[in-house]
């Protein structure tokens, strides 16, 4: 293994025989040029690791945990073409796990760039079996799965990636193939009771794990990851909020150059963060457009009207568009429809307001990677469609405007910190995530202006019993959701006939995953009893208690 202070540029498979030779016995993979260390540019340079995925549902957990060790990352399908990667000047490579064996005739490979860069490797699951089955090692189905926890002991060979660590420890499994024989010139430096070679590894910074180091059911995980990021790749994690607060302000002067930018405001943490880097990149250069949509929640268009004209002092157009917004949704009542039909009429409303401003090249928005992420279909193979977000997959193909989304590769709460680095006020930055289609999607069935305001007065108890009870911070998201289910009560004596409506509150790092939380029953009571006592309409409250997956946060 790479010893600290080793350039870990300068990669030899075994002894003096190239990366390249072994492409020639690899089993597939596209011939590449070998890629030479980037040259270094002046100031301190952004450190960058690609993580590509095989199909695996753990690639973007892969992803938060180098985020974590301040180390930027994107996640990449693995038949993506070098020149996508080659702009991110990776330092590493992590290969993900995935559902397939490496041995099946359309498995999908590691691309030879991988290799012939030059650079570390960490193989994890599925990608540490294509180490072995690419690069001369032999790869077969294994006696016995190995589903869960397990103890990993470790060899007496030395290794930077268990610095720090104890001879045993816990990790979690999760493969039903086994390592049979390694490639040339690597050496076991960790076993289990029923994978003799659970961890692999060579001195030149190429190493397999068969488990899974990115799980919270393995501890030592993140230190584990760590250890590849700083020890083995030469990463110093030098990537801050404040860095990509200057980067992406460099990258959108970069992009627009002297063109102007309209802003799809919200209020909501995500396009308060954009239109702030967007600010101070172009300054007035950049329109805010704030649409109500008749969508949004009580005293909404107010408070945000108030924080942006005072605080941001950008310019800021205000479109009342709620009733617009209604007669469109009239009778729709399939939540994808919905979607798309709120994403579409955004984007004609930015157009037309885009005219009235003059000349308007780009609309920017908050799109986060996590958006991304649920989003993506055929594109790549590795994930299926869970629902489209009305800033990622309602656009229409007729889109005029180019996109600026300098948050694309982002998670919440990085969004976060970037935007206190920006000196954002805390109550914007920690205010929880708001759905961009709005109140449409926590009304199940038609959106009717009635029920909007039943909607509107529910939300209000919560988030206010919520806050009371100093639960806000702690919680991902909290809030009512209208059902079109109609109950019998009896409140003074007389029959009723109300609404019932459902209270969610998850916790959360990055909405990826989410559990239900376990809010406190007195302040389950004082919500049902406020909203039957101060909505007439509503007569029945229940609480949600399903986890993410395998139910959304949202309902719709």
């Amino acid at each position: 293994m790479q010893k600290d202070g080793q350039e870990s540029h300068r990669v030899a498979v075994s002894g003096d025989v190239e990366v390249s030779a072994y492409l020639e016995i690899a089993k597939g993979g596209t011939k590449a040029e070998p890629r030479a260390k980037p040259e270094e540019k002046g100031g301190t340079e952004r450190e960058a690791v690609v993580i590509v995925d095989f199909g695996s549902q753990y690639s973007w957990l892969i992803a938060r945990r180098v985020r974590e060790c301040r180390v930027y990352c994107e996640v990449m399908s693995y038949d993506a073409p070098w020149d996508k990667v080659a702009p991110l000047r990776p330092k590493g490579f992590i290969l993900s796990g995935g559902p397939s064996s490496v041995y099946e005739p359309d498995a999908p490979q590691a691309p030879a760039y991988v290799y012939e860069s030059r650079l570390p490797v960490l193989g994890i699951c599925y990608g540490m079996q294509l180490l072995s089955h690419q690069l001369g090692g032999k790869v077969a189905p294994g006696t016995r799965r190995e589903y869960g926890l397990a103890v990993l002991h470790q060899n007496s060979v030395s290794t930077p990636l268990f610095d720090g660590l104890p001879p045993e420890m816990p990790v979690w499994m999760s493969h039903g193939d086994r390592i049979e024989e390694m490639p040339p010139g690597f050496t076991v430096i960790a076993y289990t009771e029923n994978s003799p070679i659970a961890a692999m590894g060579n001195e030149h910074g190429l190493i397999g794990l068969q488990f899974h180091p990115e799980v919270v059911h393995t501890p030592q995980g993140k230190t584990i990851l760590q250890n590849f990021l700083y020890k083995v790749c030469g990463c110093s994690g030098n990537w801050t909020p404040g860095s990509f607060a200057a980067e992406a302000i460099q990258r959108v002067k970069e992009q627009v150059g002297k063109g102007r930018v309209i802003c799809a405001l919200s209020g909501g943490v995500d396009s308060s963060v954009v239109a702030t880097l967007i600010h101070r990149a172009i300054g007035d250069q950049l329109t805010c457009i704030f649409v109500n949509t008749g969508l949004l929640r009580r005293e909404e268009v107010e408070r945000t009207l108030n924080t942006f004209q005072k605080n941001l002092k950008v310019n800021l157009v205000y479109v009342d568009a709620s009733k617009r917004f209604l007669s469109r949704l009239k009778g729709v009542i399939d939540p994808e429809e919905k979607r798309h039909i709120i994403g579409e009429e955004f984007v004609k409303i930015f157009e037309e307001e885009a005219a009235k401003i003059g000349k308007v090249d780009f609309l920017a928005q908050g799109t986060l990677y996590p958006d991304v992420i649920e989003s993506a279909s055929s594109g790549n193979k590795a994930v299926a469609t869970i629902k489209t977000h009305h800033n990622v997959g309602g656009l229409p193909s007729r889109m005029k405007l180019a996109l600026v989304e300098p948050l694309r590769y982002l998670f919440k709460d990085e969004v976060r910190e970037v935007g206190l680095a920006l000196g954002l006020a805390e109550e914007m930055v920690y205010r929880q995530p708001f759905p961009g289609p709005g109140l449409a999607i926590r009304i199940i069935g038609e959106v009717t202006k009635e029920r909007l305001e039943i909607l509107r007065a529910a939300d209000w108890i919560v988030m206010n019993e919520i806050k009371k009870a100093k639960l806000y911070r702690q919680l991902w998201q909290s809030f009512a959701v209208l059902t079109p289910v109609r109950s019998v009560g009896v409140m003074g004596d007389a029959r009723t006939y109300g609404y019932m409506v459902a209270l969610r509150a998850v916790t959360s790092e990055d909405a990826m995953t989410a559990d239900w939380a376990r809010l406190p029953y007195d302040v389950l009571a004082r919500i049902s009893n406020r909203i039957v006592n101060e909505v007439p309409e509503v007569n029945r409250v229940v609480y949600d208690i399903s986890s993410k997956p395998p139910s959304t946060i949202e309902w719709e």
